[in-house]
């Protein structure tokens, strides 16, 4: 495994980190298995939030946290921790968002969930028009400040609420976001237009979620075969499917898996090294759900892409960067 500082933070981390949607995972004990098989592994990073539940079960908000201080129980010393904060988890109207009132309620449930005096990276999971910025930062830094956070950062954010985000934590002599995670494959090149510059202005961290257009690129699904059955594109997002893998979605698809088997590598293997040859991404994060895949997906670390490859990929997927495909 490769380790690289997240950003200009002192904190070093893989270049890969375990995401715990586990979209496709119905069990506990498995899902626990997956997590202590990624530490084993020499995965450092591991990727929660609040919300996180296995099989993406809302009912059941907060799953995920729980699995995942079982995993590291006795090796909390040895992982750097995510969570993150904003998704709907009550009813009622202070039930989500990003007000002082919302973030110091839920930040205690989720170091109570998890069973840590601390989360490594809190993050804000998306923007909250609801709530001014200055709130959000100023409750964020509290937490640092009474050690309950040791770094902050947001997700899903454009890059200019990125800006002056960090504009008002200045302002404020408050604790700055130091990383941004949001979705980046090769079917949505969207962050490399505004957010790829900011982060190489202001030496941000950033995390590509969903770097496998959730799953699109795993050697799974073909263009021109259905989806195979009680996979998650034949049954919840079935009816996306055909849009997903057609036209100039197909024929990105078709070249990965053509391009990774003349390199003897998976396509999945393939389509993470194009993400992590990027020198703004930090950490691609993997959304495993069994350890067969997440073994798949730490063979992308370890080799060179080579710029031939590379430029391939890279022009095969150009419609893409203005116009992403859909929000996978």
């Amino acid at each position: 495994m490769e380790y690289v500082n997240f950003g200009k933070a002192g904190v070093q981390v893989s270049r890969l980190a375990l995401g715990l949607g586990f979209r496709g995972q119905p069990d506990e004990a498995e899902a626990q298995r997956v997590i202590e098989h990624a530490i084993d592994s020499g995965i450092n990073l591991i990727d929660c939030a609040n919300i996180y539940a296995l099989m993406d079960d809302r009912a059941k908000n907060g799953l995920s946290e729980i699995v995942l201080g079982r995993a590291i129980k006795k090796r909390r010393d040895n992982v750097v921790i995510t969570s993150k904060v904003a998704g709907p988890m009550t009813p009622g109207p202070n039930g989500e968002g990003l007000s002082r009132y919302h973030i110091m309620r839920e930040v205690e449930k989720s170091l109570k969930r998890i069973d840590t005096d601390h989360i490594d990276i809190y993050l804000v999971h998306r923007f909250d028009e609801l709530t001014p910025l200055e709130e959000t930062i100023r409750a964020l830094d509290d937490l640092v400040r009474a050690g309950k956070v040791c770094y902050v950062g947001c997700c899903n954010y454009a890059a200019w609420q990125v800006c002056k985000a960090l504009w008002i934590a200045d302002r404020l002599n408050a604790a700055p976001y130091m990383c941004v995670q949001n979705l980046y494959n090769l079917l949505n090149r969207q962050p490399e237009g505004e957010m790829f510059a900011l982060v190489r202005d202001m030496g941000l961290g950033m995390m590509a979620f969903s770097p496998l257009a959730v799953g699109l690129f795993s050697g799974t699904y073909s263009p021109d075969r259905p989806a195979p059955a009680q996979s998650l594109w034949a049954t919840r997002f079935q009816q996306e499917f055909p849009r997903m893998t057609q036209d100039d979605s197909a024929q990105v698809i078709s070249t990965v898996k053509q391009l990774a088997d003349e390199l003897g590598k998976t396509p999945a293997q393939l389509a993470l090294a194009w993400v992590l040859s990027h020198p703004e991404i930090t950490v691609a994060i993997t959304g495993g759900d069994t350890i067969e895949h997440l073994d798949d997906n730490i063979g992308a670390v370890g080799w060179t892409l080579e710029d031939s490859i590379r430029e391939q990929l890279d022009s095969v997927s150009a419609s893409f960067v203005g116009h992403p495909k859909g929000s996978v």
